[in-house]
């Protein structure tokens, strides 16, 4: 999700009724990790560290690239120019949708899931996972010798303020599971070395509640089966909290890793 200047206090579209803004949210097309349709919806606090920045100078210094579930090519996109570059992405409908995107900048993109990727080994310099499944093992089967592998993932205590608001448990088994000190433990176990490694909680302000609904339907596994009817009673709910507090406060589970393989 893009970040947005977190001083705002007012209400999306406030004056207009629940079944308006939900029924907006529910009809809304998702594509991809198009966010945009959140966009003047939501604040964000900024994370201390900067992904495009940080891969871009990566980027700088590579040969050959993997983007890992690149989604529907957007944040791959938005670094070019790239040099040799193949992206991966596991969910079928996404896979046209990035092909459109990343062909004309020269990407190569290939169906395939994060735990086999459809890849030679040693044929990356540079592997990039932004907010994608992750495979320690297959990282360091594609890395060259002295490859690097940068990511930002979506930590297993994102955005619980979601679950408790509309009464279930956060999916999996153990919440606490996939941490920056999990994903340090499984890369050293495979022979890679970590020079960086961050993590952190930033507040998220939903503004409305078609916000929340649209969030949802984006990211269906923070609220598996997730149905606007099923939690109407709830939804009811946080949107009456928004109207009364000017937004429903999430806080996001990010961290940041980067590794390099000897």
């Amino acid at each position: 999700m893009p970040n947005y200047a977190p001083d705002h206090r007012w209400v999306y579209g406030g004056d207009r009724s629940y079944e308006e803004q939900v029924a907006e949210a529910d009809g809304a097309r998702l594509e991809g990790w198009d966010f945009s349709w959140l966009s003047g919806r939501v604040v964000s606090e900024e994370l201390s560290w900067h992904y495009p920045s940080l891969a871009r100078r990566a980027i700088d210094a590579a040969t050959a690239l993997l983007d890992v579930d690149t989604g529907g090519g957007e944040m791959l996109a938005s670094l070019a120019p790239l040099p040799s570059a193949i992206a991966t992405e596991p969910y079928p409908p996404n896979v046209p949708v990035a092909r459109a995107r990343l062909e004309p900048l020269g990407v190569e993109v290939r169906y395939g899931d994060a735990s086999a990727l459809p890849l030679s080994d040693g044929d990356v310099d540079l592997v990039l996972n932004r907010h994608g499944a992750f495979d320690a093992a297959e990282v360091a089967r594609v890395l060259r010798p002295g490859g690097m592998f940068l990511t930002q993932q979506v930590g297993s205590r994102n955005d619980l303020e979601f679950n408790q608001g509309l009464g279930v448990s956060a999916a999996g088994d153990d919440a606490g599971a996939h941490t920056r000190d999990a994903m340090v433990a499984a890369l050293r176990s495979e022979g890679l070395v970590v020079d960086r490694a961050e993590e952190e909680f930033p507040a998220c302000r939903f503004l409305d509640v078609g916000a929340v609904v649209f969030q949802l339907r984006a990211v269906p596994w923070q609220v598996p089966g997730f149905d606007v009817d099923a939690f109407d009673r709830q939804l009811r709910a946080i949107d009456a909290h928004i109207r009364a507090d000017g937004g429903f406060t999430v806080h996001n589970h990010r961290f940041l890793v980067q590794a390099r393989k000897p």
